[in-house]
């Protein structure tokens, strides 16, 4: 399989790029172990039935990802009566840059754990390199303190990979951000629109 700069070598033009990009990311799809998104899906959903908490966190593209899923999670799949409570760490600047004012930025998702996260919630670090070290961190505390941990990770997977208790894994040369961040937006769309509709088949069956 070609890396994402070889695809530049003899400087296509922009619609052969787009090609190989997309034949590319297409590629990438065949990489994925469908059992642990599977897993993943199972385990919002045990989640949820229990009342835990699904915290969510990353950095960059990682935290707008982080962002967009809990988004979708908490009210896309539009379950008012039994919810997702999903919560995300990287959209209060305040607490973001106290914390890294006072304690350093390896702090950031770890300090706010202490405060929000109970035994049994989930937490998902989002890292396609596997190895942000405050999503190291944030991921070490919680399994310290009773957290069920996921990783979303691509490259080789990191430190997080191995770290986390479940893994969502997207296997791609070192360095490819994007088509990671690409992967780890469709699997946001992919769990939540498959969580609506088992929601709203509840619904339907009262």
């Amino acid at each position: 399989m070609p890396d994402l700069a070889s695809l530049l070598n003899d400087k296509p033009t922009p619609a052969t790029f787009a090609q190989r990009y997309f034949s590319h990311v297409s590629e990438l799809f065949g990489r994925i172990d469908l059992d642990e998104i599977a897993a993943f899906i199972q385990t919002l959903l045990d989640a949820r039935a229990r009342g835990a908490r699904i915290i969510v966190l990353g950095n960059g593209g990682s935290a707008a990802t982080a962002s967009h899923f809990v988004n979708d999670l908490a009210l896309g799949t539009q379950s008012w009566s039994r919810p997702f409570r999903a919560v995300g760490l990287t959209d209060n600047v305040p607490v973001l840059t106290a914390i890294a004012n006072d304690y350093g930025y390896a702090e950031v998702f770890s300090r706010q754990l202490q405060v929000l996260m109970e035994p049994h919630d989930v937490v998902v670090g989002i890292s396609a390199s596997g190895n942000s070290p405050n999503v190291i961190e944030a991921i070490r505390w919680a399994n310290a303190h009773g957290g069920v941990t996921v990783g979303w990770t691509g490259f080789d997977g990191g430190q997080l990979r191995t770290l986390a208790r479940m893994s969502v894994h997207v296997p791609t040369p070192a360095g490819e951000y994007g088509p990671v961040e690409d992967l780890h937006m469709i699997f946001d769309h992919l769990v939540s629109t498959y969580l609506r509709t088992m929601c709203a088949s509840e619904e339907e069956s009262r």
